[in-house]
């Protein structure tokens, strides 16, 4: 993990809620990246962590008091306000986005947040049928009106034993959300950038489908590495279980012919990453009904061949990519099949991997790939999948740049 956020001083908020909790995971994360981190801690934040947790991690002193003597002194809230280059909230709770809203000043937090000019990111944490409540709606409407960023929530179980949206956004989403917004510059700034990632899902009838193991994470966090590197972001997404990434423009799709016509119609992109596993068959005919048991003869499925997303942008002549960038996910002989896809499909730069069962790549967190060119084989050592992400993100700024 490169420090993206190196310099950058981070004043977080921590509100009254369960979430908050991975509050202090966020402060690692944060730190990981180079930033410092200032903490203010709500009455409510105070039953579920601690200042003393806070400060370890962050290494520096905790807030909760806007009457602190020591702070006040100096006018403390108003420092504290000034001196960052952002405020995040997190958990953002139904009631600090109520009191946000309607202007309240009546603790350290909510005056601080009242009398900054600084950028804000809230994360949303409450109960599903809070989150769903009109008043909250109109409280993230006028909060969003006045220029606040938000990121998440997400959909998951809750403390309650329920199910929906309202969980708070993971540590690691927060912290590319923070740097997304604080990145002043960066490699691909004024640059578009075109991702396909996830699965397809081909239909067999309206209940059934083909479809492979993939889980979109590769894909998802290399839109996220873009995005950081100061790109503009198109992700062309199949069917998966991830949330959209911060500051990305995100377009939903289901089958291969699907995901093509989004990527024509995303175009024009300086670099195309094709990171989706499209399915290479779809059945000719789709059952308009559900296919049934017919007393023991089974159904003949009459299979077509897909579109190759990959060759038919690479091989255009007019509105072709300056790079275009395959995977090839094998199973055997991976350089040797990967050095015959470059050759075959048109394109620039193929990331190739092993998915054999045993390496767990296909919905794991960690990826060993190898980078193959005309030129030769670039072999990366195993990394998160954010690190490839990164590292490949940083790769191909520098392939575009000597690009004529």
């Amino acid at each position: 993990m490169t420090m993206a956020l190196s310099g950058k001083r981070i004043l977080l908020v921590i509100g009254g809620g369960i979430a908050a909790y991975k509050s202090l995971d966020l402060i690692r994360r944060l730190r990981e990246r180079g930033a410092s981190v200032r903490c203010i801690l709500t009455a409510g934040a105070q039953e579920f962590v601690t200042p003393l947790a806070a400060s370890a991690l962050s290494g520096q002193r905790s807030h909760t008091d806007l009457f602190d003597r020591e702070d006040e002194a100096d006018i403390g809230h108003i420092r504290l306000a000034r001196d960052a280059d952002m405020i995040v909230v997190a958990p953002a709770t139904a009631n600090l986005m109520a009191r946000m809203a309607g202007g309240h000043a009546d603790d350290l937090a909510t005056t601080v947040l009242l009398a900054t000019t600084l950028p804000i990111l809230i994360a949303p944490a409450m109960n599903v049928r809070m989150w769903q409540h009109a008043a909250s709606r109109r409280n993230l409407a006028t909060l969003t009106g006045d220029g606040i960023h938000l990121v998440g929530p997400n959909e998951g179980a809750m403390a309650e034993a329920e199910f929906g949206f309202g969980r708070m956004a993971e540590p690691l989403e927060i912290a590319d959300a923070v740097e997304g917004l604080l990145a002043a510059g960066g490699p691909l700034v004024g640059r578009h950038v075109l991702i396909t990632s996830g699965p397809t899902h081909e239909p067999i009838d309206p209940v059934r489908y083909i479809a492979n193991r993939s889980s979109g994470k590769q894909g998802h966090a290399i839109a996220r590495a873009a995005a950081a590197a100061g790109a503009r972001v198109t992700l062309v997404s199949g069917p998966v279980n991830l949330p959209d990434p911060f500051g990305v423009a995100v377009v939903q799709v289901e089958s291969a012919r699907d995901m093509l016509a989004a990527v024509e119609q995303a175009l024009p992109a300086d670099i195309a990453i094709f990171a989706a596993a499209v399915a290479d068959w779809r059945v000719a005919n789709a059952g308009t009904q559900k296919i049934k048991k017919n007393g023991g003869a089974l159904p003949a499925l009459s299979l077509a061949e897909n579109p190759d997303i990959l060759a038919t942008i690479a091989h255009r002549n007019a509105g072709r990519p300056q790079l275009v960038v395959g995977f090839a996910a094998e199973t055997q002989n991976v350089i040797d099949n990967a050095q015959k896809k470059l050759a075959r499909k048109g394109c620039d730069l193929i990331v190739a991997n092993d998915v054999s069962p045993a390496n767990g790549v296909m919905g794991g967190d960690r990826n060993t790939v190898h980078l193959v060119t005309a030129s030769g084989v670039d072999t990366w050592p195993t990394l998160s999948k954010a690190d490839v992400a990164e590292k490949l993100m940083a790769h191909l700024a520098r392939m575009i740049e000597v690009r004529p």
